[in-house]
């Protein structure tokens, strides 16, 4: 590749003599010496001259000669910048034995011309790049070295406008992610990021680094601005219209069976196409999954891609039936089975589910001994009621769920390594929402329509801080757990605005817990703290430690910034915002 530094050897040349220092004088005297190429001396010791042929005295023993550097063949060019200090060439050595040498301006030359491609090949890169998104270079100094074209319809500035100029003149320093990845060394993948107040953008930061030392960061930013702005306009549906959908979709319900999983990232498409495969038989099918993640809407459309509309769908938690009860509920009972039965007798699940899809959640907390009945149904695909002496076919697709490590219940003796394999013969893993965090605008949205027709509220707004948390937050309890967090938002928003401070505080104030480090929790007045206050203290406390450390070091800004491991840059900047 051309943008490349070449290899040494490309440069080595041969046109050259050496001639050993102890010779000199008989060369000299036949005229041997070449005076259209260099001429190298050599001494006992090994080392090297140039001889200076146009300066020599011809009367004295002693030959002026310029000292010569040795290099390796193998050396890079970025090594041998030494090698030039008292001479312009330099002899190449192989296993100890010169082959050639090489000259600086030759070494100049190639290395401008593979910067000159390098520069190319950026340039070239930079306007290939997609508009929508904005690749900033800051330097070590937080001067904005590059600005696509990307960037200049994002953020609305113009290349010639901010290129030199400290990125802190255009937007607030603690909103600058570029700058705390220059100053921290930390990156950051698609993270929900605010660079102005009316911005939102997903950002990808990460630190320029040579010889282990922070010398840029870089940031590539995609615009969420107008998705935030298409979503407050559909919050803006009335009432009247929620109830006309609801209506519509009763009438003609769909026949799609995927309508009711959310979303649109890579991760529910693949499990979506994983369905799809699995609907062209009657496999049985473990979904695996945390909990609240919706496995049993996954079971649901593995039912409905396959079965008929009047196909059964059976459903049964293993976590919520007594094991004493356990039997008689998935087997059924005859009449007369045990005492206080239905005289009648009972048909169990798997009866019920005949010619559909029989869906046992929570399948880790089937008792042991029902394990081993289920494996013979699965095995035989006939069973007994209880009580009952008469073989009773199991026609029905099995689909289990479950959120805990079967492998590791297999080993702790809990679950039953057999039952575990016929269970799995088709496997599907639900994703986290924490894994998804792309869809939780589509759910929220979902959500949103759902409970504004439960309780009567028409939503007028959502606050884009509302969302910045949502995105922020890990979701440990998945779509279950966003599902009533919305539901509170929307009980909450009485007046027809969703606003940030009616979050629980593990979601609205746990965000900025993660963000910066603040003073220690007692020095807060916690029944006072929200947004702006939060950040009033940690300025506060943060203006005490660089009053402080300026004394101590007598304002010496240089020895402060290295004394915090930042650049004087930063420094200022930091000083600046916190008008000190």
């Amino acid at each position: 590749m051309k943008h490349l530094l070449p290899s040494l050897e490309r440069l080595i040349r041969t046109d050259y003599n050496i001639v050993n220092l102890s010779d000199l004088a008989s060369l000299q005297d036949s005229h041997e010496i070449g005076y259209n190429f260099p001429v190298f001396l050599r001494n006992d010791s090994g080392q090297y001259g140039l001889l200076n042929k146009t300066s020599n005295d011809p009367h004295s023993n002693i030959p002026n000669m310029i000292n010569v550097q040795t290099v390796n063949a193998e050396d890079s060019l970025t090594s041998i910048s030494t090698a030039f200090v008292s001479c312009s060439l330099a002899i190449v050595l192989r296993d100890g034995q010169p082959v050639g040498y090489v000259t600086a301006p030759d070494i100049i030359e190639a290395t401008v011309q593979a910067h000159r491609y390098i520069e190319a090949y950026f340039s070239t890169t930079l306007k290939t790049l997609n508009p929508d998104v904005a690749i900033t270079l800051i330097n070590e100094e937080g001067h904005v070295a590059v600005w696509t074209s990307g960037a200049e319809h994002i953020f609305s500035i113009q290349k010639n406008e901010i290129i030199g100029k400290p990125a802190s003149d255009f937007f607030q320093v603690d909103r600058l992610q570029s700058l705390k990845t220059l100053e921290t060394g930390e990156s950051v993948h698609k993270m929900q990021h605010r660079p102005r107040q009316d911005m939102f953008v997903l950002i990808n930061s990460t630190p320029v680094k040579l010889d282990d030392r922070i010398i840029g960061a870089v940031a590539a930013e995609s615009d969420l601005t107008t998705q935030m702005r298409l979503h407050q306009e559909l919050l803006q549906m009335t009432s009247k219209v929620h109830h006309l959908q609801k209506e519509v979709a009763l009438l003609s319900p769909s026949s799609d069976p995927f309508q009711h999983i959310k979303g649109t990232s890579t991760t529910i498409k693949n499990s979506i196409d994983t369905i799809k495969k699995i609907s062209t038989t009657k496999a049985t099918v473990l979904i695996q999954g945390e909990s609240g993640t919706g496995k049993e809407l996954f079971a649901q459309a593995i039912h409905n891609s396959r079965e008929q509309s009047n196909a059964p769908f059976i459903a049964i938690n293993c976590g919520a039936i007594p094991a004493a009860l356990f039997e008689s509920e998935l087997f059924g009972y005859e009449k007369g089975a045990f005492s206080g039965a239905d005289p009648k007798g009972k048909k169990g699940k798997i009866e019920l589910a005949n010619g559909g899809t029989l869906f046992l959640d929570e399948i880790g907390e089937m008792p042991l001994d029902m394990q081993v009945k289920m494996l013979r149904v699965l095995q035989e695909k006939n069973y007994f009621a209880v009580g009952g002496t008469q073989l009773k076919k199991a026609d029905c697709r099995i689909v289990a769920a479950t959120n805990r490590d079967l492998k590791k219940m297999i080993m702790a003796g809990s679950f039953r390594e057999d039952l575990y394999y016929r269970l799995n013969v088709v496997s599907l893993d639900v994703p986290s929402l924490r894994d998804r965090k792309e869809d939780i605008y589509e759910l929220t949205q979902s959500f949103l329509h759902e409970f504004s027709l439960v309780y009567g509220r028409h939503i007028q707004s959502f606050t884009p801080d509302v969302f910045e948390d949502l995105l922020q937050y890990d979701w440990p309890g998945n779509i279950r757990e966003l599902r009533n967090i919305v539901e509170r938002l929307v009980i909450f928003s009485t007046d027809g605005e969703i606003k940030r401070e009616y979050l629980p505080a593990n979601i609205y104030s746990g965000d900025h817990k993660r963000r910066s480090p603040g003073p220690p929790a007692d020095d807060l007045n916690k029944t006072e703290l929200d947004g702006s206050t939060f950040q009033a203290k940690l300025d506060e406390f943060e203006r005490t430690l660089l009053l402080h450390t300026l004394e101590s070091a007598n304002g010496n800004k240089l020895a402060i910034a290295k004394q915090l491991g930042i650049s004087r840059a930063t420094l200022y900047n930091k000083l600046k915002r916190l008008n000190l």
